[in-house]
């Protein structure tokens, strides 16, 4: 290296950025990402670009189905917390989940992190734990950026971005257009906040002591419960498919909880009723919505209240799915069902028109 290539690693290094950190932190994530690796990959880490070879020879009309998210501002969090792994199951089972909907199996997933300053033992955590939530569900971990970016992010924090691409057959395809009224609406828990409501909870909790065991939350320390990992609903719905059941929508309920998200697949002409007794919001939640002095209609839009994922069935495979989904090992329930109308009425509350629940 000659004096002036020494200078101008030195002069980048003095803007913030240092190459030789970028380096290093991708050789502390090179195995977790290589386990991710099926026979359809073709290469290795470090191209340009990351290849797959596409095969679907048991398809007869392959649709890719792609989804691009971020874990928000639960990074605060980790980094709070020093538990930044479980960042990367969040965004790989975030991601999943969105294609999971249109009935899309997960093909290959790519990262995005970015930080002022970067820490390689810190991104490699992240990295590695969406290395492992790949592996897991059958996923490749393709490939990724790491950025540092000093003067656009805040000192001693970072940004998390996944992008997914899945496949399904057209004949397949669940897109909510069979749904029908009286169809049953089957709920499966969530973790805990996933990845959205953050920045709501940092405002209302955080001037409380983060590793104090509370009596209003069963004993748990916030620190655990604002920090468990996004939940994935891959096998969940493959334990359905298995079972036969007719799987005609799904819902991922993300921001904008359980107002906003199942419309997105409801056909013109029907609307979701919701039993908001049927299950017992987590007290995380409450304690959420207790400090926030939120009303109960905004905490159903703005959190996720204990709820991460539906199906809507027929009537009739009703007991037949929640046998499927038990012997799966999940813990589902009947949240509702599907009525004329629009939007969704959630018992106890008013509706998103005003009008108060049947």
């Amino acid at each position: 290296m000659t004096q002036a290539d020494t200078d101008a690693v030195s002069a980048y290094e003095r803007a913030g950025v240092n190459i030789d950190a970028g380096h290093r932190t991708v050789a502390l994530m090179k195995e977790a990402v290589a386990r991710t690796h099926t026979p359809h990959v073709l290469g290795g880490l470090g191209g340009f670009g990351g290849l797959f070879r596409a095969a679907f020879g048991e398809m007869a009309d392959p649709i890719l189905v792609a989804s691009t998210d971020g874990v928000g501002t639960k990074t605060r969090v980790a980094v709070r917390t020093g538990r930044v792994e479980g960042l990367g199951a969040d965004i790989v089972h975030h991601c999943v989940n969105d294609i999971l909907v249109q009935g899309a199996q997960p093909l290959f997933f790519l990262d995005y992190v970015a930080t002022s300053r970067l820490i390689p033992e810190q991104v490699a955590a992240v990295v590695t734990g969406a290395a492992r939530a790949c592996e897991a569900l059958g996923v490749a971990l393709l490939g990724g950026e790491t950025a540092e970016m000093p003067g656009v992010y805040v000192e001693g924090e970072l940004d998390l971005v996944g992008t997914i691409v899945g496949v399904v057959d057209r004949s397949r395809l669940i897109d909510g257009s069979r749904i029908g009224a009286g169809d049953t609406v089957i709920a499966l828990p969530s973790s805990g906040l996933h990845t959205n409501g953050y920045s709501l909870a940092r405002m209302a909790l955080d001037e409380l002591d983060w590793r104090e065991a509370r009596e209003d939350l069963g004993g748990e320390r916030l620190e655990d419960l604002l920090t468990v990992p996004h939940r994935a609903y891959l096998g969940a719905f493959d334990a359905l498919t298995r079972a036969g059941v007719d799987v005609r929508g799904m819902a991922h309920i993300t921001g904008g909880g359980l107002v906003d998200n199942p419309p997105r697949v409801f056909p013109p002409g029907l609307g979701m009723w919701v039993d908001t007794g049927s299950w017992r919001v987590p007290p995380l939640f409450e304690l959420i919505v207790r400090r926030a002095g939120m009303a109960r209609a905004e905490a159903f839009r703005a959190l996720n209240m204990g709820v991460g994922f539906l199906f809507i069935v027929p009537a009739a495979e009703r007991e037949a799915a929640l046998t499927a989904l038990r012997e799966a090992g999940e813990s589902p329930w009947v949240i509702g069902e599907m009525v004329p109308g629009a939007g969704v009425t959630l018992s106890g509350l008013a509706g998103p028109d005003g009008a108060e629940p049947r």
